[in-house]
């Protein structure tokens, strides 16, 4: 893959990193481009599947240690339930997902029929719809 020796690749490396600067978050470049890390342009070249895929294991992790320290119940959950949780939590960010108070209290008490209407009585469940509809069923019945 590389035509450089290993000591060349280190050079070019450590070169790059330091003329081009690590940004964790997307900014515009000097002409104004999209771009992220250490100089990656998002409008012309993106990411990659493999990149996407570790993008999103590593933000599942990340969801999951939330619910873990924001629900103590979360561990107790079967996983079609945490399943739940770990998609919601996903798609609206934990601040989201605590905006579902009946939810979560009715869940912490294990009526999950309960849980499952008040999934549905929401703003967000208008937005998402088959989604909102295929997680509610989950909650309910705990079938995956």
């Amino acid at each position: 893959m590389m035509d450089l020796t290993g000591e060349a690749h280190s050079a070019l490396i450590a070169r790059l990193k330091r003329e081009e600067g690590l940004r964790l978050f997307p900014y515009k470049d000097t002409v104004g481009i999209t771009t992220i890390g250490y100089g990656r342009n998002l409008e012309y070249v993106g990411i990659s599947k493999m990149e996407a895929e570790i993008m999103l294991e590593n933000d599942i992790e990340s969801v999951i240690s939330e619910l873990k320290k924001t629900y103590t119940f979360f561990k107790d959950l079967d996983e079609a339930r945490k399943i739940v949780f770990i998609d919601m939590a996903f798609n609206m960010g934990i601040h989201g997902l605590s905006q579902f108070r009946h939810m979560i209290a009715a869940v912490a008490k294990g009526d999950y029929k309960l849980a499952a209407k008040e999934m549905l009585n929401s703003k967000w469940a208008a937005q998402v719809k088959n989604r909102a509809n295929d997680l509610a069923y989950l909650m309910e019945t705990g079938k995956l």
